[in-house]
């Protein structure tokens, strides 16, 4: 337990800055599963627009520090290169 108003302070900034860490990693998440069912399905323009609708997201969350950059290049690389096989 936090004995000074400062330290308390910095303890709800953190929950509260967790919390919103894990919406958006929740968010990454969700857009990555959404292009992977898509591939699975087998359709190419499908998993073209769900890649298009998670790349800005995956990107904010570089920005926002959640990603790192060198990982979410890979995780599009490779994305890409497995819808590229399906056409």
């Amino acid at each position: 337990m936090a004995h000074h108003k400062s330290a308390n302070k910095r303890v709800r900034r953190t929950r509260r800055r967790t919390e919103i860490n894990k919406a958006r990693r929740s968010r990454i998440r969700t857009g990555v599963r959404k292009v992977e069912a898509a591939i699975g399905s087998g359709d190419a323009a499908l998993a073209k627009d769900a890649l298009r609708a998670m790349q800005p997201v995956l990107m904010s969350g570089v920005g926002k520090g959640v990603v790192r950059r060198n990982a979410a290049s890979r995780k599009l690389a490779r994305l890409s290169a497995r819808i590229k096989a399906l056409s």
